[in-house]
């Protein structure tokens, strides 16, 4: 029997002289920047657990492997101006352990709580109302002279190049 899926879900800010950069600072943050991101759709697997945890907890690999994952990023490059990133998600009220994951972007936390609240009420509503929330992740930063990036990640899976290129 295969152990459960476990995803991982962590936040980071970070500040660069360019966008790219802070981006790449941010991933750092989260403790996911050496990774090639696959960005998924928003499922969640029957059975998975769901944690949240900080950098160090990530999931750990070899310098260029593959991650899958649901991220959110939010950038913001004018001073005064806020980048806010944030991850929910819900599960069937069958406990089954499936559920959603819903990803949102915005220049304040209102604005990215607001969006991921309403996704997650509607992408429950398109599937029958059987969803119910069960948690969320939020992280924002100002910008105060350089590029700045706010980011949250569900880490499902990482592989190594053999594993994604199907053993070639």
């Amino acid at each position: 029997m295969t152990e459960p899926l476990t995803i991982r879900v962590s936040t980071g800010t970070g500040t660069g002289r360019t966008p790219l950069a802070a981006f790449d600072s941010a991933l750092a943050a989260a403790g996911v920047h050496d990774f090639n991101l696959i960005r998924l759709s928003s499922v969640v697997p029957p059975g998975s657990q769901i944690l949240e945890v900080d950098a160090p907890d990530q999931l750990r690999g070899d310098h260029g492997d593959a991650l899958y994952c649901v991220y959110a990023e939010a950038h913001a490059s004018l001073p005064g101006h806020e980048a806010w990133a944030g991850i929910a998600w819900s599960r069937r009220d069958d406990g089954s352990g499936a559920g959603l994951f819903v990803e949102h972007e915005g220049p304040s936390h209102e604005q990215v709580a607001t969006d991921l609240t309403h996704s997650l009420e509607d992408l429950s509503a398109t599937r029958g109302g059987i969803y119910r929330p069960e948690g969320r992740r939020l992280v924002g930063i100002a910008c105060d002279a350089l590029p700045v990036c706010a980011v949250v990640v569900a880490t499902f899976r990482r592989a190594g190049w053999e594993e994604v290129a199907g053993g070639r």
